[in-house]
């Protein structure tokens, strides 16, 4: 047989075999399928075989049929042809690429034959140990990493080493093939699976040190995904031990180490590889980023992971192509959702979301990335976003019940989109998940959008049907899940704001009973007890609270107002001071805005937030009472006013504008405090102290008009009342004053209109009621004057320190 028929042979037999493996991989192979096909490969491995061991493609030929044999599950006949071909004893020295692989191949084929044996118990004559399978693992891993790069160095010229991201083609990987992909993965988890978490992890590392060429790129991606997955799940940072590098003693010219920039050539990083050596060659450098923690190298390994897949992605949608674009997405996959885990233990959702938003580019209808990305926007704070991504994950998926729960959630606490967020609430409970849990929240989300709705609305009759609704939809909760402390808290707060007190006190104290952890249940049962003008007992559960929960400044406000009505301003001074002092220890732990983009309110940073901050923020965003949507609208013009004032004064103290909000709350009450002591100037310093944190704040605005009525000074207080409202319509304090201050000024007409105002906005406003019935018995209409009185002494009696409204309706 002449040379170039015997070639012929081996050339067709191997591209037979090489095209079934790359369809089919040996690990998910169907013997009795696969021998049809293959019989075509046989018989020409066998034509060279016949040839004679004289031929130079004698040992290929053996080599190419053990492999075929492996793909049969022929592990005998593999077997023999190894001992024939007597692998152990070839010299690997100057080996040709083509041969150098198929040697590789034969050390992985027996490593998979000895882990199948050990894993059966049925290891023949020599009894196989999992060292020497980690061994065949290793060496088929480093001769295939070393022909890779030798292939790439003969076929790209000498620069083919050291090639960037961008220059590999997407099926470069094919020359590696299954059976080498798969002996380079294997010898790391055998070592962990062995428990020899070390060295699983070092021999990941080491494979990553090795040079990066075209077709070793998609392998690095795998092993930088694998490792980083070890070290999310099985490190601790304790137990964290860094990469080290090798260095050698000379030193690269400067030409050479400055040759590149920005990664468009590696060839500033010097390689290591001893002349003769078989073991692939190493990046040496001292110049490589080597990282410190374990939650560092994982996010780096990810990063990079990433880089690769969206280079790698299939956007072709037709259907020929549907197979690889599967393949492409899974692995796209794994490496978000650990990027995900990886960045969500850091709080930095702002850049996984950033992350997930370049995935909408090849996620078309993949329910799974859409609601992570709807997750990371929500956890970052993009609240709108998040729900036009919420909403598309529900029109892919409309029967998922936590999407639409969340998208509820969003409309009801963030966004204040009420209406939606109850036609999402509602879907939740019309597909009537078998989940009792489940349910009963979805009865809670609707009881609280009906509580938010009776108490934006204007019409007493509409506000009572809302507040019924609203309990029924609470007690069909109650009934789904009756050990729901939420639901026994929201409950109550209903009631509180119905004026139902003491049905409002049986549900606190069933929500206590249920958790007593839970600060804003404190909160509401301060302010129940002392509507009914049990200040001593509000005073001490306030006190304990406090104690419990010491930096949420919600609760140290309102004992603030309780310890003046208690013990007299000079005692709320001294609780004043020591606010100040918190406050200055838990300065750096509140989350600063200053990274938010482009000055836009829905983009807020994600740092790490407690339930305290967040509960803080909600309370000084919210109104002394009155619409929910004004108060909305009142806290971002307040804060684009402030902005601006910033910006155009260099007196402005430098800060976040939430932590300056907080001092600006504590300076205010204290100015109300020498106010009641009639102390003017100490009061106007403090205004002055709140000034430098939020110039433009209706709550400042507020307190300098009662400073300017307190020295006598009509018209300067009318002004800022003025001022205040025009920032805040539904500031009810600001209301009263102004009405009152028009009543004293004789322009009842005016003061008449101020107070209907005010009490329309807030039934519950007594002391409006009060004013308004007095404004009447002046201009002669002693009947309306008189209903007027009665009312503001009736809410008088159930009336709170502060309004309920203080406490938000948190969701968790």
């Amino acid at each position: 047989m002449f040379r170039i028929e015997i070639l012929s042979h081996l050339v067709n037999g191997e591209c037979k075999l090489e095209e079934y493996l790359l369809k089919h991989p040996p690990t998910k192979i169907n013997p009795e399928k696969a021998k049809p096909d293959l019989d075509g490969a046989k018989s020409h491995f066998h034509q060279v075989i016949k040839a004679g061991s004289k031929n130079q493609y004698y040992k290929d030929a053996l080599l190419l049929l053990s492999k075929l044999h492996f793909a049969l599950g022929e592990t005998e006949e593999m077997l023999k042809l190894h001992e024939k071909v007597k692998l152990d004893e070839m010299s690997l020295q100057d080996l040709p690429c083509t041969k150098l692989k198929l040697v590789a191949e034969g050390y992985a084929i027996r490593g998979m034959v000895m882990e199948k044996q050990l894993a059966s118990g049925k290891t023949g004559k020599d009894k196989v140990t999992e060292d020497e399978v980690i061994a065949m693992y290793e060496k088929a891993g480093d001769l295939a990493m070393y022909h890779l790069q030798e292939a790439d160095r003969i076929r790209y010229g000498s620069s083919g080493m050291v090639m960037t991201f961008s220059s590999a083609g997407p099926h470069s990987s094919h020359l590696a093939g299954p059976v080498l992909e798969t002996a380079v993965q294997r010898a790391p988890l055998l070592h962990i699976q062995q428990g020899n978490l070390n060295k699983g992890i070092n021999r990941f590392r080491q494979i990553l040190k090795a040079v990066e060429v075209r077709t070793t790129q998609n392998i690095r991606t795998t092993i930088a995904r694998e490792l980083s997955e070890v070290l999310l799940r099985a490190v601790c940072q304790r137990a964290y031990s860094p990469p080290t590098l090798e260095s050698r003693e000379e030193k690269p010219e400067t030409s050479h180490r400055r040759s590149s920039s920005l990664g468009g050539s590696l060839t500033s990083l010097r390689t290591s590889s001893s002349k003769g050596s078989l073991k692939p060659k190493m990046y040496t450098t001292e110049s490589l980023f080597v990282p410190t923690t374990v939650d560092e190298e994982a996010l780096l390994l990810l990063l990079l992971s990433e880089v690769q897949v969206n280079r790698d992605v299939v956007f072709n949608r037709t259907s020929e192509h549907a197979s690889s674009r599967e393949h492409a997405y899974l692995h796209a996959t794994a490496v978000y959702d650990l990027l995900a885990i990886a960045l969500s233990r850091r709080a930095q959702y702002q850049l996984l979301s950033e992350a997930l938003d370049r995935t909408m580019k090849f996620s078309f209808q993949e329910f799974h990335m859409w609601q992570q990305f709807g997750l990371s926007l929500m956890s970052a704070g993009k609240y709108s976003r998040a729900l036009i991504v919420f909403q598309e994950c529900a029109q892919l998926e409309p029967e998922n019940t936590d999407v639409l729960m969340h998208a509820a959630k969003i409309c009801l606490q963030h966004l204040h989109k009420v209406d939606k967020g109850i036609i999402f609430a509602r879907q939740v409970v019309d597909l009537k998940p078998s989940n009792c849990f489940l349910m009963a929240r979805a009865y809670l989300l609707l009881g609280i959008a009906y509580g938010m709705k009776s108490t934006e609305a204007s019409l007493h009759q509409e506000r009572q049907t809302f507040q019924k609704e609203s309990l029924k939809y609470f007690k069909l909760a109650s009934s789904k899940d009756t050990n729901d402390y939420l639901i026994h808290f929201h409950t109550a707060l209903q009631l509180a704001n119905s004026r139902q007190i003491p049905e409002a006190l049986q549900s606190i104290h069933n929500s206590l009973t249920l958790n007593p952890d839970y600060s804003p249940s404190y909160h509401l049962l301060t302010l129940l007890l002392s509507a009914q003008k049990h200040y001593s007992e509000a005073l001490t559960t306030i006190q304990v609270a406090c104690k419990e929960f010491p930096q949420d400044f919600g609760l140290q406000f309102t004992k603030v107002t309780v310890e003046e009505i208690c013990k007299g301003p000079e005692e709320a001074l001294m609780t004043c001071k020591v606010l100040l002092e918190l406050w200055k220890e838990q300065e750096s732990a509140i989350p600063s805005l200053e990274t938010t983009i482009g000055h836009d309110p829905d983009r807020v940073a994600s740092e790490k937030r407690s339930i305290v901050h967040m509960g803080l923020s909600e309370y000084i965003d919210r109104p002394d009472t009155g619409s929910v949507h004004n108060s909305v609208a009142a806290s971002k013009v307040e804060q684009a006013l402030s902005e601006v004032a910033s910006s155009s004064s260099y007196l402005i103290k430098s800060g976040s504008p939430q932590v300056n909000r907080i001092q600006g709350q504590i300076w205010l009450m204290t100015a109300e405090l020498f106010l009641s002591l009639n102390k003017p100037e100490d009061a106007k310093n403090c205004v002055s102290e709140a000034a430098l944190m939020t110039p433009l704040s209706h709550r400042l605005l507020y307190v300098r008009g009662l400073i300017h009525e307190t020295l006598g000074n009509c018209m300067e207080a009318k002004n800022c009342y003025d001022s205040a409202l025009a920032i805040n319509p539904s500031h009810i304090k600001s209301l009263q004053n102004l009405g009152k201050l028009q009543m004293e000024l004789g322009h009842l007409e005016m003061a008449e209109r101020v107070l209907r105002t005010a009490v329309s906005k807030d039934p519950t406003a007594h002391q409006a009621w009060l004013t308004l019935g007095k404004v009447l018995e002046a201009q002669g209409e002693f009947e309306n004057a008189s209903n007027c009185l009665m009312t503001g002494l009736e809410l008088e009696a159930t009336s709170p320190i502060l309004p309920f409204t203080t406490i938000p309706r948190i969701i968790t």
